[in-house]
């Protein structure tokens, strides 16, 4: 129900279905206001939502779960001209009274917010996705996440695996002859998208090939990382042993994020981006050095990786805990900026052993310096837009590019990374460094919440009116109903009908369709909300009009559903 003051509730304005108000939640925000009839003097202008326009009633109106309920109070009505709300409503009073606000009776969609209206995205900085592509890209995770796999063509995969089911493979298989091991974990491994049985929920299944666990005190590691929550890190569930892919392996259970890509793909897939560092000889003027809009990323990108990133690394290296993976294939990027730090605790369980038995965490702080080395490669890996950037030999000529195209902070930053220090680093220490990007990064942050609000605010009434279309579609046209074939065309039916045409079927003086999807919205409005308006229904040969209110559609409309449940139900 929108709040916006003045309107009358006898005239649709003309509104669209793509500007919707944003949800209330009843655990957070009390009901919209209860409209108090007058109970004789008020004309059906002022007169809300009631069964009988001449006895005061009250409409009350619930949200359950997402659904929202109307009912009728009996209360008995105010004096006439008089409107009243309950105590949540703040009122300023006047020397002369209580200021009165008026409410529309039937749900409305006010325009898009100014502040969303009038946002311009900032220059260099990560656009943000329109209407359209946050449909399509919801739309793709949906896809994703529900993918399946034919089992008969790839028997390889195990229907069942522990409490898991519907395995879908998010990479390539490793032939089963494969002796190459993962570059980062020294084991052969295996990605698969599956559902737990004990909750339906999607889960990321990280396999470690053969892999026989030997000491289960490294489960005190395991329990710490499952214990992380934070939008920077993929979140560990469990780990497992099982015997399901006819060999013994390792498996880690991790949040699954659908359409997430890894770093390595999104910024390092190309094989010319190296073509600066292993072609061009140094010293010699054979061309100018790249330049940002020349294929090198935004500097203001490469922050956003930064401060997302050090966060990361902050609650990991608080809770006492070191990432060892901070690497472009383990960084997960999802929609265009949002990142994921991926694969955590599976080296504290690979490289576990019994020197650790007393004190699993003693080598906590020597991966903790290691992991500010890894942070520093990446960004100068971004930088440079090049892997060959970070190669010990190409190590000055990467510089070079950062200091000509990019800002001191950012040189200096990666420099306090990559160099040895005499004391024991903080991820803390390069928070100075940052400065106020944290600011322009909240204020993306914000201002990406508030699109996404709109969005949402655009799609919320959406559910409510397809529920009222699809209760008219059980009601409209059906060929018999308990063995009487003109059902659907006599009594509160055939009103119903004629209003299913008042609805979709209206025609302009020339006899051209009259489509107006801001009249369809306003009527079904009206009709959920039983307004005292009257409307005429005319009959298909244009020889009677019924003129009736929506509240006795409203009324017919919901004995009739309810008998068609007790029919369904088998109680008639």
């Amino acid at each position: 129900m929108s709040l916006s003051a003045g309107s009358s509730p006898l005239h649709s304005p003309k509104i669209t279905p793509h500007t919707s108000p944003a949800p209330r939640r009843r655990s957070h925000t009390p009901n919209p206001a209860n409209y108090m009839v007058p109970s004789s003097a008020s004309t059906p202008g002022n007169n809300p939502v009631s069964q009988t326009p001449s006895s005061g009633q009250v409409i009350q109106k619930e949200t359950v779960g997402g659904t929202t309920y109307f009912y009728t109070d009996t209360t008995p009505a105010p004096l006439s001209g008089m409107r009243s709300f309950k105590n949540y409503h703040r009122t300023a009073c006047r020397a002369e009274g209580q200021i009165i606000e008026v409410f529309p009776n039937y749900h409305i969609y006010p325009p898009t917010a100014p502040h969303v209206a009038y946002m311009q995205p900032k220059a260099n900085a990560p656009s943000f996705f329109m209407a359209d592509e946050l449909r399509q890209e919801l739309i793709n995770r949906h896809l994703i996440t529900m993918a399946q796999i034919d089992q008969a063509d790839m028997p390889a995969v195990p229907s069942e695996v522990d409490s898991y089911h519907s395995l879908f493979p998010l990479e390539p298989l490793p032939p089963p002859n494969r002796i190459q091991k993962s570059s980062n974990f020294g084991y052969i491994t295996s990605c698969y998208k599956a559902v737990n049985s004990k909750d339906d929920l999607p889960y990321c299944l990280r396999r470690i090939h053969g892999f026989r666990l030997v000491n289960t005190k490294c489960m005190v590691l395991v329990d710490m990382w499952k214990k992380i929550q934070h939008s920077n890190i993929v979140t560990l569930r469990e780990v497992f042993t099982t015997k399901a892919f006819s060999e013994p392996s390792l498996v880690f259970a991790y949040d699954f994020h659908a359409g997430g890509e890894t770093m390595m793909s999104r910024h390092f897939n190309d094989p010319n981006a190296d073509a600066y560092f292993t072609k061009r000889k140094w010293g010699q003027h054979d061309g100018p050095l790249p330049r940002q809009h020349a294929g090198l990323l935004p500097e203001s990108l490469i922050w956003a990786y930064i401060v997302q990133l050090s966060s990361a690394l902050r609650t990991i290296h608080t809770a006492g805990l070191a990432c060892r993976v901070m690497d472009p294939t383990k960084i997960l990027i999802t929609g265009k900026t949002r990142l994921r730090v991926n694969c955590v605790g599976v080296f504290d369980v690979l490289t576990f052993d019994n020197s650790q038995n007393n004190n699993p965490l003693a080598l906590m702080a020597q991966y903790q310096q290691a992991d500010l080395i890894s942070l520093g490669k990446v960004v100068l890996a971004l930088a440079c837009n090049s892997l060959a950037g970070i190669q010990r030999e190409n190590l000055q000529k990467a510089m070079e590019l950062v200091t000509i195209n990019y800002s001191s902070d950012l040189k200096n930053l990666i420099l306090y990374l990559l160099t040895d220090q005499n004391r024991m680093r903080s991820v803390n220490d390069i928070m100075p460094m940052i400065g106020a990007r944290f600011y322009t990064q909240l204020d993306a942050a914000q201002m990406r919440n508030d699109v996404i609000e709109e969005d949402l605010a655009k799609e919320v009434q959406n559910g409510r009116l397809f529920r009222l279309l699809a209760k008219l579609g059980t009601i409209n046209e059906r060929p018999e109903f308990q063995k009487d074939p003109t059902w659907s065309e006599t009594g509160d039916r055939y009103l119903l009908k004629l209003f299913r045409d008042h609805l979709f079927h209206q025609v302009t003086e020339a006899g051209a369709p009259w489509i107006d999807l801001s009249h369809i919205i306003s009527c079904l409005n009206k009709l959920d909300a039983g307004v005292p308006e009257k409307i005429s229904l005319i009959s298909r040969d244009e020889k009677s009009v019924l003129v009736v209110t929506y509240s006795d559609l409203k009324r017919c409309f919901e004995n009739t559903f309810q008998e068609l449940i007790a029919a369904a139900n088998g109680q008639l």
